[in-house]
């Protein structure tokens, strides 16, 4: 007997275990495109058996697309869930010509009057919306509103010391303590003008912008490579004779049975008559020079940038003293449990991306 009218039930959808475990998964996340986890959820439901038009009620979608999602899973399975087929979706409004006017005025040009571009000023320039001025910027990774420092060193014999210097990060000797050392000097003893108002619910910490100074320290610090150690002391000065009188206090903290390499910088005080005539008498001690305006090669540095982060910039000191007490705090903190800076880059990556810098910084120049 025919029936007039009637449209036959839809089988129910055919979903393997590996298929279900992959689709129950996407169902529950909290991160997944929306319309993804919608996706799944119908294909499951549709799985139990349940009706296009009853799916697309509860899902509150159309029944077209939970047609055309059956079809496509039927078509393609799990593998290609999350795609937007070609054809699909809104079309971009913006020509590639205005495209490629915005990255070179962004690149080659500054507006009238400033120093660089902001989303607001190319809008004005091109035509176009601040939103879509920061498309084109995110996606080639242009960022105006930062910038770094560099510089890139004019020693003579950068490329020895630096292969000196990263093979002993890399590759440091036996029988040897390898220490990063260097001088923080003109620590300013900072005191605020009126007491800061602690931090609340809906409000950040505060302090004055003005204060005192009460004088200043000098920090003088050796970072041990391998273990993250510092040895660290506070002097009034960093003349050769403080420096000295540093190089005896590593004498005396690092066992006897080891050779001691120095990582250090080219201040005048670190070559000091005096200072070799110690080291002549002193065989065990051996000093590695950076290239000039190479600071980033000494990983001391980025030890000095951690404790200025967390023990000085927001600290409030109404005398010197105060100030040498928590700089020895937070050394004897960190000490307490040190963790090493892993130095990865080789001298061969490093040297291609300085040569790479001086090409570009000649091509500017001339």
């Amino acid at each position: 007997m025919v029936s007039w009218g009637m449209r036959p039930a839809t089988p129910p959808l055919e979903i393997d275990p590996g298929q279900r475990a992959i689709l129950e998964k996407l169902a529950r996340s909290q991160s997944a495109p929306h319309r993804e986890v919608t996706r799944a959820r119908a294909l499951l439901l549709a799985a139990e058996g349940l009706a296009n038009t009853a799916i697309a009620a509860q899902l509150s979608v159309s029944p077209a697309s939970v047609v055309t999602w059956r079809a496509r899973f039927v078509e393609e399975g799990v593998s290609k869930i999350g795609r937007v087929r070609s054809g699909r979706g809104r079309k971009p409004e913006i020509a590639q010509e205005t495209i490629d006017e915005i990255v070179r005025l962004t690149q080659e040009t500054t507006p009238a009057g400033e120093t660089h571009w902001s989303c607001r000023s190319m809008a004005k320039e091109v035509g176009v919306s601040p939103a879509t001025v920061q498309r084109v910027w995110s996606a080639r990774g242009l960022k105006p509103h930062l910038i770094k420092t560099f510089k890139l060193s004019n020693d003579p014999h950068f490329e020895e010391k630096l292969i000196d210097v990263v093979g002993l990060y890399l590759n440091p000797p036996e029988q040897a303590v390898v220490l990063c050392m260097d001088e923080k000097s003109q620590i300013q003893a900072l005191d605020r003008t009126q007491p800061s108002l602690p931090m609340k619910k809906g409000r950040a910490g505060t302090m004055t912008h003005d204060y005192k100074r009460h004088g200043t320290t000098t920090l003088f610090a050796a970072l041990n490579v391998l273990t993250g150690t510092v040895i660290g002391e506070c002097r009034p000065r960093h003349r050769h004779e403080e420096f000295l009188k540093f190089l005896r206090k590593i004498d005396r903290e690092v066992p006897k049975a080891l050779q001691v390499h120095m990582i250090l910088d080219n201040y005048a005080t670190h070559k000091h008559p005096e200072v070799k005539g110690w080291l002549e008498k002193h065989s065990r001690f051996h000093l590695h020079f950076t290239p000039t305006s190479s600071s980033w090669l000494n990983l001391v540095e980025r030890w000095f940038r951690e404790i200025t982060d967390k023990a000085i910039r927001r600290g409030v000191f109404p005398s010197v003293p105060d100030l040498i007490t928590a700089i020895e705090d937070y050394l004897n903190a960190h000490n307490d449990d040190p963790k090493p800076f892993v130095w990865v880059a080789s001298a061969e990556s490093i040297l291609e991306k300085v040569s790479r810098g001086r090409v570009v910084l000649d091509a500017i120049t001339n």
